[in-house]
């Protein structure tokens, strides 16, 4: 949830902003920040909805222009648009800003789903000026990244990353949206985690072997593209949720 600082600015009664409160006066911040919740769903709903199919690339935003993991990005998201595929990422820099240069370089559409951070994330430029979203709220723009996404595409990452490849994994195993393809983006770099997930949280019954294969693991963008249009000669597109 956002904080009070957060809240600053927006339509807001001041004397709710003191930084002593009591239990009524907290509740009736709750009720303000439900109107801009709702808000930026109804936002994202109107801008993606006509979007068309659309892949999410998720990766680090430390990553610079010449890391090799950047230009495999831009090669990635290229490919992908020429297979009539949209590239949604969250419109910062590093594997962000390649995901939407390769959409911009072959004339796919290129979303950028930014976040309000206290070290302030700025669009990079190649999302498209009418597919920028700005969100306050993790959750919500959540939400979009797989409502309105065909697949994801995880390049290496930190924490973020990470957060987004299991909630798609959970989403999927609880039925609670419908199974895309997830795509991790260097054997390298996953298989460690994945040899992980083998001898201690499969081994430990915490999760089933059919888990494991809500995911693949490619090296190359045809392989990625590969796996995604395979998925959808089966299968059609349509948002989840």
């Amino acid at each position: 949830m956002a904080t009070i600082s957060q809240l600053e600015g927006d339509s807001i009664p001041r004397h709710f902003l003191n930084k002593t409160r009591n239990w009524n006066e907290a509740r009736a911040i709750d009720t303000w920040q439900i109107f801009k919740i709702i808000a930026e769903f109804v936002e994202g709903f109107q801008k993606l909805s006509r979007i068309g199919p659309c892949v999410s690339i998720f990766g680090s935003a430390r990553v610079k222009e010449d890391d090799p993991y950047y230009q495999l990005t831009v090669e990635i998201a290229m490919l992908l648009g020429e297979n009539g595929y949209g590239i949604i990422t969250g419109g910062g820099p590093g594997i962000m800003e390649a995901g939407n240069k390769g959409a911009y370089m072959v004339g796919a559409n290129s979303v950028g789903l930014n976040i309000e951070l206290p070290f302030e994330q700025q669009f990079n430029n190649y999302v498209d000026r009418n597919h920028l979203l700005e969100f306050d709220y993790f959750f919500v723009r959540k939400v979009m990244f797989v409502k309105y996404a065909q697949g994801f595409v995880v390049m290496p990452g930190g924490l973020g990353t990470l957060d987004e490849f299991f909630e798609a994994m959970t989403l999927i195993q609880t039925l609670k949206i419908d199974k895309f393809p997830i795509v991790l983006v260097g054997s390298s770099f996953w298989g460690g985690l994945i040899d992980w997930l083998k001898e201690q949280v499969l081994a430990n019954g915490f999760i089933s072997p059919e888990d494991l294969h809500l995911f693949t693991i490619c090296d190359t963008a045809q392989e990625v593209v590969d796996h995604i249009n395979n998925f959808y000669s089966k299968y059609l597109h349509r948002p989840n949720f």
